[in-house]
């Protein structure tokens, strides 16, 4: 069965004062039933590049979103084996802590060696209790997963507007906020690239931004000179790879890390250097292979990744 983000999202809430607040409108075919084990050949995915090791990488957990909901603790287990450290939430039906309560989730969490750097989340409902409750656990960031396409520049500022707002309620509860892009605000709107707007009319010590990769690369765009162009803003990236040979106009075209047309090697370097602090790794689409097992080759990839 496929899965669309976008009416997901809708339907756990996110849609609020008008703005739809949801996640981008990719179809997944996940596979419905929890995986316990998974094999995967690292040696055959180490990247061809040198430089040094990450540190660190995490897992945005939406790539487990049809496994998740099922066995929540068993799941962030086997996430934990596989060898991720950190892990980014998104908002559903029960929240960002799956049910818990957010003081036994970091608990939970700390048991496993994982601690939650951040969440995706509607930021027009309940945000300072959200900020609140993340400030108290530790978390670092809470951050706008979707706007969706404006129409003019003026409503792109809008939003800044918004963030800048909502940056300041995070500054309170010492963590901060940032936004995470799609396509759309890396294609010219009246002549003016949306991003650019975004960033340029926040305020950086409120705001961060969390790039993924794979949509910047999806709408045509170069990753690399936007880390350059904006130094220390992107603090947090998608780390989504990009079928081989996918039509340049198809947008659901996410595949297991390693596999892809993206060189991170190249492009993580270029993002360490202007202050990428966060590596996550997010798959949408699974065509040969399951959420959990894609999840793992992720994992292989980045432990032998080299920048």
């Amino acid at each position: 069965m496929t899965v669309n983000r976008r009416n997901f999202l809708r339907s756990a809430g996110f849609l609020a004062s008008g703005v739809v607040l949801a996640g981008v409108a990719c179809k997944s075919g996940g596979n419905k039933e929890t995986e316990t084990t998974a094999t995967v050949d690292s040696s055959a995915i180490v990247p061809a590049a040198t430089g040094v090791a990450l540190a660190s990488f995490g897992l945005q957990l939406y790539t487990l979103r049809d496994d998740l909901p099922k066995d929540p603790k068993g799941i962030l287990k086997q996430v934990a084996g596989f060898g991720y450290k950190e892990i980014e939430g998104y908002e559903g039906d029960k929240g960002m802590f799956w049910g818990m309560k957010h003081t036994d989730f970091k608990k939970y969490l700390d048991e496993l060696g994982l601690s939650m750097v951040s969440s995706h989340c509607d930021i027009n409902k309940d945000f300072e209790k959200k900020a609140g409750q993340a400030g108290e656990i530790g978390m670092k960031y809470l951050i706008s997963p979707w706007i969706g396409p404006q129409k003019t520049a003026d409503d792109y500022k809008k939003f800044a507007e918004t963030f800048n707002k909502r940056g300041e309620v995070c500054k309170k509860n010492g963590l901060r906020f940032a936004y995470h892009n799609h396509g759309y605000t890396f294609q010219e709107t009246n002549g003016q690239m949306p991003q650019d707007i975004l960033m340029t009319n926040t305020d950086p010590a409120l705001v961060d931004f969390e790039m993924d990769i794979y949509w910047v690369v999806t709408a045509g765009g170069d990753p690399e000179a936007w880390f350059k162009k904006y130094p220390n803003r992107f603090s947090l990236c998608h780390v989504k790879d990009r079928t081989k040979g996918a039509d340049p106009k198809e947008e659901d075209a996410s595949c297991d890390l390693g596999t892809g047309s993206i060189d991170f090697a190249k492009v993580l370097n270029v993002a360490a250097a202007n202050g990428m602090k966060h590596y996550i790794m997010e798959q949408e689409k699974y065509a040969n292979s399951t959420p959990l097992k894609s999840t793992e080759v992720g994992a292989a990839y980045l432990k032998n990744l080299l920048i």
